[in-house]
């Protein structure tokens, strides 16, 4: 069974970073195409950002272009995001994902919280 979890949310001023880290712990996610999420409060969950199981060919939403970078580290068995010009709108809960086999967003995490102060 595929377990994530995310780390490195917290609070910061608009203009600043922060890079999130997502480890599977009892199964290899090397293969798997991984992806970050977003809920703000109200809102519905958001695609955030992508990267297939080859590392390339990242996908972001419109709205990260330019100031998130997804990667992923094959021997940590780590996905991070890295968020550069932080917004308070950036404002969420932050979810790891993997699609295993190209269909589904099968696997997530519990999130973790990114507040941007403005």
């Amino acid at each position: 069974q595929v377990q994530l979890g995310e780390s490195g949310g917290g609070l910061v001023q608009a203009g600043g970073s922060l890079r999130l880290s997502c480890a599977s712990s009892g199964y290899s996610i090397s293969a798997y195409t991984m992806g970050w999420f977003r809920q703000a409060p109200g809102k519905e969950r958001e695609f955030v950002a992508a990267i297939s199981w080859l590392g390339g060919n990242p996908n972001y939403a419109d709205s990260v272009k330019g100031r998130f970078t997804i990667s992923r580290d094959y021997a940590m068995e780590k996905v991070y995001l890295q968020m550069n010009g932080l917004k308070p709108e950036d404002t969420a809960v932050y979810y790891c994902a993997a699609d295993p086999w190209g269909a589904s967003w099968t696997y997530w995490g519990k999130g973790t919280l990114v507040t941007v102060s403005a």
